[in-house]
């Protein structure tokens, strides 16, 4: 009998990304699109279905080769019914991904959150290896979260969790996608530091973000806001320590609770500015940590990049369909 294969799914705000890994994890074949999540879930999960074909196409196998699937979504989800709750970036609700999938592959369908995806990535592969417990942090559009104790993902029987990006933060702060006054996303996601940045470029604050992208917030990507915070503009550099700071506060509060043995940093914004967020995550989770705490964490940055969210959504698919394999006792 042929190798088994598995396929990983992320699904993005702006891409997806499909590819098929053998049992050793090797990469055979990958394809990425535009969501164009614009369009509707309907068309979304016709172009989803695309992607994974196209992938393994790529890779050279055949349909009967493939032993599951794991994808990706964004926004809370159901992993037992496999449903895609909520993705607000999308504007989709209550997509019942997995049976779509199953419909079309005839596989079993694991459905994960794409943040907890990325996260468990770096657990196995990345820069979690070897830590029993790790806490995800990726700042982004908003900022997700994810947890790992003892290979296993932190999340309810019928919802996702870890939305850490909607904790409150700022007593009636800014307003932020959810709606919700003053939450942590609202304060140190890349958008809410965009549309910082690109009032001082306005104000003539910013010249470097002004000269390469204007006053568009649209335009002010994480690779921007890096290329000012080398040339040390003042404003800049106090509106990053000023985000990042309070991120590190918050992230102090979960490791009060969960007393994660590794701190996992990822996202755009990270893998442009890894040593200034490392530093000034660190100092703001100094700030508000018990002393007790002061040590039992460690802080590092992110490994694998994109390939987080489908290596981690194929491994978790993995894990799963392997339990329901087992034999009971």
């Amino acid at each position: 009998m042929a190798e088994r294969c598995w396929i990983g799914f992320d699904l993005g705000g702006t891409k997806m990304l499909a590819a098929v890994y053998d049992e050793e994890y090797r990469c055979l074949g990958r394809e990425r699109k535009k969501t164009k999540g614009y369009l509707g879930a309907e068309v979304g999960v016709e172009r989803v279905i695309k992607c994974i074909q196209d992938a393994i196409d790529d890779a050279g196998c055949s349909l009967e080769q493939i032993a599951g699937i794991g994808i990706g979504c964004p926004g809370p989800i159901d992993p037992e019914r496999g449903v895609l709750l909520q993705a607000p970036n999308l504007g989709w609700k209550n997509v019942p991904i997995a049976d779509l999938l199953r419909k079309q592959f005839k596989k079993p369908v694991v459905v994960i959150n794409d943040v907890d995806a990325g996260v468990y990535g770096e657990y196995e592969f990345g820069a979690g290896r070897g830590a029993r417990s790790m806490l995800g942090v990726f700042p982004g559009t908003g900022i997700g979260g994810g947890f790992v104790y003892d290979g296993k993902i932190f999340q309810s029987r019928r919802i996702s969790c870890m939305e850490i990006g909607h904790i409150p933060t700022v007593p009636n702060g800014p307003i932020a996608s959810a709606g919700l006054p003053g939450s942590l996303e609202s304060v140190s996601s890349r958008l809410a530091i965009s549309a910082l940045i690109a009032q001082a470029a306005y104000r003539g604050q910013a010249p470097t973000v002004a000269g390469s992208a204007g006053t568009d917030l649209a335009n002010i990507r994480s690779g921007t806001i890096s290329d000012a915070l080398e040339a040390k503009e003042p404003l800049v550099v106090e509106i990053l320590t000023h985000a990042v700071m309070q991120l590190g506060r918050s992230i102090a509060g979960f490791v009060h609770m969960l007393a994660p043995e590794r701190i996992i940093l990822g996202g755009g914004l990270v893998e442009a500015m890894p040593d200034f967020f490392q530093k000034k995550i660190k100092d703001g989770m100094n700030e508000w940590l018990l002393p007790a705490y002061a040590d039992c964490a460690e802080v590092v940055v992110a490994k694998l990049g994109d390939d987080a969210g489908i290596q981690g959504a194929t491994a978790w698919a993995r894990h799963v369909i392997g339990d329901r394999e087992q034999p009971a006792d």
